[in-house]
């Protein structure tokens, strides 16, 4: 195995995920904060579903997206954490060149996914506030199907050319991937070939995506504002805009910590490799984890379902 490292290959069959390089010693104490944020994440996210399937009054479009949400979220979370814990718990570093490449697929799909979810939220959003008498109409259940679809599918038509070109790739420096998972860049840069077309793939789509998608999430919020200070009175605005807190505190740490991320790995070269790699795993795991926390504490629905699910259990 010591060989393989460092002698020429083309067609890899196995990569190694050194973790976070330099904190290895650190490693079994760093798993107990994203093995806890795992944990969270899960439960949080199934109870959600839980609520939404067996409340009849939450059958709507708004729990709809909040339910495709919380799928996103486990798969996101669940293509990394369990290799992740496997290296800073076994020291299980090996993953196979396929199971690396669909890894690389579910991360980056899954978070296209979840932006798009955002774009989707925010529509709702607007037709509700802005136009309430139509909003049982325009988002009848089939066309939230069909928006839920075309997500799933912008999602995984932007994410399968990074895998696909990462394929193509020789790899002859070295298998060591410096990362705790098959993150894009992190694979392509241990090509010994001319990379551009794969990493200007990665950023420009990267970029694109998520922006258009904050585009369109901030010219709804913008219609939004105007017609929550319309309203008459103080009480009015108070409660309108009380059904988009969630949704934009949600937004917020979904973004702001993406953004950093994207940004830093591409042009944050004196930022430190153990930092970035840390911050990306929290990007990876902190939405999961807060989404059902933010959506079950300020939806009064799923937060009055929840205490009387506990309340009956307790009784």
């Amino acid at each position: 195995m010591s060989d393989s490292n460092t002698t020429d290959f083309t067609n890899p069959s196995t990569f190694i995920l050194l973790g976070i390089p330099g904190l290895e010693s650190a490693h079994v104490w760093i798993s107990i904060p994203f093995c806890t944020m795992y944990i969270i994440a899960i439960l949080g996210n199934f109870i959600i579903l839980f609520i939404v399937k067996t409340e009849p009054s939450l059958h709507g479009p708004m729990y709809y997206f909040l339910c495709m949400l919380a799928v996103t979220d486990l798969v996101l979370c669940t293509s990394t954490v369990p290799k992740m814990m496997s290296i800073f718990w076994f020291n299980s570093r090996e993953i196979d060149f396929s199971a690396c490449l669909t890894q690389m697929f579910f991360i980056h799909c899954f978070f296209a996914i979840e932006s798009g979810i955002f774009m989707a939220m925010a529509f709702d959003r607007y037709v509700a506030i802005c136009d309430p008498l139509r909003h049982s109409t325009t988002l009848r259940n089939p066309i939230v199907a069909k928006i839920g679809l075309a997500v799933v599918l912008r999602g995984s038509m932007l994410a399968l050319p990074c895998p696909l070109l990462a394929r193509q790739l020789p790899y002859c420096r070295t298998n060591i991937i410096l990362h705790t998972c098959c993150e894009h860049i992190a694979v392509v840069n241990l090509a010994c070939a001319d990379t551009r077309i794969s990493s200007y793939y990665g950023l420009i789509v990267a970029s694109s995506a998520i922006c258009l998608d904050m585009f369109f999430i901030a010219v709804s919020y913008t219609q939004i504002l105007r017609a929550i200070f319309s309203l008459p009175t103080k009480d009015a605005r108070l409660k309108t805009f009380g059904t988009c807190g969630s949704h934009l505190f949600a937004i917020l740490t979904f973004y702001i910590p993406g953004l950093f991320t994207l940004l830093t790995y591409r042009f944050g070269h004196h930022v430190a490799l153990h930092f970035h790699i840390l911050f990306a795993n929290v990007c990876l795991l902190v939405p999961p984890m807060l989404n059902p926390i933010i959506f079950g504490v300020r939806t009064k629905q799923i937060r009055d379902r929840m205490l009387r699910l506990f309340t009956h259990k307790g009784t």
